[in-house]
């Protein structure tokens, strides 16, 4: 998050870091704070506006790579899985409703957001033979290695010059 132009100094007023050091200016130590009390909770349950991301787990075993992503309070309809040899997308519409009511009291929150991770395989994968499951707000997607990264190493012949 970023100090909004309004109430960034203009020039000749500008106060240079190196004049207090150790020192917060006031409005980004106010911002920190903020972010601190009501932001990070919310981040941390995958509910501040448009940045929810989720965890995942990458693990390359001898013939395949497998993916876990934490999608909790997700529907299936919801997540979009593509693959291409060397990488994995992940995306998704987190939709999160709670309402609540009793005597003299209503409460009524909506939470959206949408993601997307790129994650960059440690290896190249046969993308036609992937598959994908999802159960309890878990994504699990094995992605069985290509041929020749099955091979594991090939030696190369040096020219002499």
């Amino acid at each position: 998050m970023t100090v909004p132009e309004l109430f960034r100094p203009r020039s000749g007023l500008r106060r240079r870091d190196s004049d207090m050091p150790g020192l917060m200016r006031p409005l980004e130590e106010m911002q920190r704070l903020m972010e601190d009390v009501w932001m990070a909770p919310l981040e941390a349950l995958g509910l501040w506006g448009g940045d929810f991301v989720p965890r995942v787990d990458i693990k390359e075993e001898d013939d395949s790579v497998v993916v876990a992503a934490e999608l909790p309070g997700m529907d299936q309809k919801d997540i979009d899985v593509t693959v291409t040899r060397d990488s994995l997308r992940i995306a998704g519409q987190k939709n999160h409703e709670e309402k609540e009511e009793e005597r003299g009291y209503y409460r009524h929150e909506t939470f959206c957001g949408s993601f997307e991770r790129i994650i960059d395989l440690p290896t190249e994968v046969d993308e036609d033979k992937a598959e994908a499951e999802f159960s309890r707000g878990v994504l699990k997607i094995r992605l069985p290695k290509n041929e020749a990264a099955k091979a594991g190493q090939r030696k190369i012949k040096i020219k002499n010059v």
